[in-house]
């Protein structure tokens, strides 16, 4: 079972190694880190990571769900690069962790519309 940890392929990555993977913008500067991912229950597709961002050593720090679509993940640096501008990020939807949003289609649609990308509806997301 621990190498299953361990292992990923040219396409697939374990879920648990994406999670705590760090978050950086096209210029190397750290965004954040990854905290979870949302996955869609019924087609299994991942519609957004979500980005812990801002405060010290975690604490104070605000959860951004982030579409799966705009981070790309970049061998040399260990970690995914995301093409949005602190004050895009920081405007868009976001929460602290004892005030969980209602993760839900209009949500969801919320999310999207902040970076300006199309989303394909799903039953719940």
């Amino acid at each position: 079972m621990a190498d299953i940890e361990k292992e990923e392929s040219l396409d697939l990555i374990a879920s648990n190694k994406v999670e705590g993977t760090t978050v950086y913008n096209p210029a190397g500067e750290k965004l954040g880190s990854i905290y979870n991912f949302m996955v869609d229950k019924f087609t299994g597709k991942v519609e957004y990571a979500v980005l812990q961002f801002g405060g010290f050593l975690g604490m104070g720090s605000d959860y951004y769900p982030v579409p799966w679509a705009l981070l790309d993940y970049d061998e040399d640096k260990g970690g995914f690069v995301v093409d949005v501008d602190k004050e895009t990020l920081e405007s868009a939807p976001h929460f602290p962790l004892d005030n969980l949003p209602e993760f839900n289609a209009a949500y969801g649609t919320r999310v999207y519309g902040a970076y300006d990308i199309p989303r394909n509806v799903g039953p719940l997301l």
